[in-house]
């Protein structure tokens, strides 16, 4: 698989993470590290304490890392949570737990991309 065909397939922009990274070396070397970084698990830990707070700062993590990899369709859905997350409450707002699934199912079908593009290129 090419790291193009990746891209296509996790609904993400390579021209965009193009025009960040400046080759395709650098952005397959980040994107084969995506999976190791600890903010989707911070997120789903938060999410099942019900603390807002911790939630709110690893959907933001969550949100700028897969930004920066261009990860369209996991940015907008880390980008939505993320913003029903950030007004200071106590309680973890309604609606939020549906997004939640939504970003879980794209963080999965992400790392699992990630996965067979990196198993197809020996990374």
């Amino acid at each position: 698989m090419t790291i193009q065909e990746c891209y296509r397939q996790l609904g993400g922009d390579f021209a965009q993470a193009r025009k960040r990274l400046p080759s395709e070396k650098l952005i397959s070397r980040f994107l084969v590290k995506f999976p190791d970084d600890s903010s989707f698990s911070a997120l789903c830990a938060a999410m099942e304490e019900g603390d807002r707070g911790k939630a709110f700062r690893a959907a933001h993590t969550l949100k700028g890392v897969s930004g920066s990899l261009s990860l369209e369709r996991l940015f907008s859905s880390a980008s939505r949570l993320t913003e029903l997350l950030r007004p200071e409450a106590e309680a973890i707002p309604a609606g939020a737990h549906s997004l939640f699934e939504e970003v879980q199912r794209d963080y999965r079908l992400a790392v699992q991309v990630i996965r067979s593009y990196s198993a197809s290129c020996g990374s």
